[in-house]
C-alpha cells in the first residue's frame, strides 16, 4: 500500500484527510509535508496494518487522540487515554484566565498556591506550571487511573505540579489556595450529545441529572479552601453561566463574570471570594 492508497481507503471509510494525515504523520514519524511529497512511498506490511487499525477505530467514531495517544494543548504534548477527556481548545481559555490572575511580573509570585480540580490528563494544572513556574500548582482527581495519565505528562515535560487522589476538595483538608480552576463534568444526564461522546469516560463529561452537580459542590465548598481575595473559575455548559452565577452568589462570592469561548458561547464563569469574610 502505498500513501497514496492509504488516502484513498480514509476516504472510502468516511476519514477526513486531515485525520488520516494525522495517522501517517504518527505512524511514519513524518512531517505532513513530506507525506505530501512522497505520495509513492510504499508503506511497510506492520505500517499498512497499524494504518488499517487506526482508520477502523476512527471511522467508529473514536477520537483521534485516544488513537495516537497523545493531544496538543498550549504547546503541551500530552498522553491521552480513555481514562480522561481529550483535552479541548475551548479549555485554553480558561487558562488563559487563570493566568490574568498570576502576572508574570508579581513581586514574589511564589506566594501563590493555585489548584485544578478535577485534573484529567493534567492539562490545565501543566499548563499554569508551565507558563507560571514559581507558582505553586496543586491538583487531584477522584480517578486513580487519570492520575497516572496526569503524573506521567508532569514527568515527560519536568513539570512540578502537587497530586493528590480524592473528589473536589476532599484531598485539600486545611489547605487555602490564592486561586482555583476547574473543568468538572457540566453535561445534563439527558444530553443527546452524549451519545457522540461514548469513547470518553461518562463520569468525566456528566454528574448526571441536570449536569450541575459538581458544580454545585465545587463551589459550596469553595469557602473553606480560598484566601481572601482568591478567584474561583470554572468551566461550564453554555446554557450554564447563568445558574452558576446563581450559585457563586448564593454563596457569597462577588464580581462574578462570565466569559466566551471561541464560538462566542459562554463558557466559563468566576468569581471573587471577598476580602472581608
Amino acid at each position: 500500500m502505498r500513501i497514496a492508497d492509504a488516502m484513498t481507503t480514509a476516504r472510502a471509510l468516511g476519514v477526513a484527510r486531515l485525520d488520516a494525515q494525522w495517522l501517517l504523520e504518527h505512524l511514519l514519524g513524518r512531517p505532513r509535508s513530506w507525506l505530501l511529497a512522497h505520495d509513492d512511498t510504499e508503506l511497510t506490511a506492520a505500517q499498512a496494518a497499524g494504518l488499517q487499525t487506526g482508520l477502523a477505530r476512527r471511522a467508529a467514531g473514536e477520537p483521534l487522540a485516544y488513537i495516537v495517544g497523545e493531544r496538543q494543548f498550549r504547546g503541551l504534548t500530552l498522553q491521552v487515554s480513555p481514562a480522561v477527556l481529550v483535552p479541548r481548545p475551548e479549555t485554553e481559555m480558561l487558562v488563559d484566565w487563570a493566568l490574568e490572575h498570576l502576572p508574570a511580573s508579581a513581586a514574589d509570585p511564589a506566594a501563590a498556591d493555585v489548584i485544578d480540580l478535577g485534573t484529567g490528563s493534567g492539562a490545565i494544572a501543566l499548563a499554569l506550571q508551565q507558563e507560571r513556574p514559581r507558582v505553586r500548582v496543586h491538583a487531584s482527581d477522584a480517578s486513580a487511573d487519570a492520575l497516572a495519565v496526569a503524573r506521567h505528562n508532569a514527568l515527560r515535560h519536568g513539570l512540578p505540579v502537587q497530586f493528590q487522589h480524592g473528589d473536589w476538595w476532599a484531598p485539600w483538608h486545611g489547605r487555602r489556595f490564592a486561586l482555583a480552576v476547574s473543568n468538572p463534568p457540566y453535561v445534563a444526564g439527558d444530553d443527546p450529545h452524549l451519545a457522540a461522546l461514548v469513547h470518553e469516560p461518562r463520569i468525566a463529561l456528566t454528574p448526571e441529572g441536570d449536569g450541575l452537580a459538581a458544580l454545585r459542590r465545587i463551589i459550596g465548598d469553595a469557602p473553606a479552601h480560598l484566601l481572601p481575595g482568591a478567584w474561583l473559575l470554572l468551566e461550564h455548559g453554555h446554557d450554564q453561566a447563568d445558574a452558576v452565577q446563581a450559585l457563586l452568589h448564593a454563596k457569597g462570592f462577588e464580581a462574578a463574570e462570565t466569559r466566551p469561548d471561541l464560538a462566542g458561547l459562554p463558557r466559563c464563569t468566576g468569581a471573587c471570594w471577598p476580602s472581608e469574610k
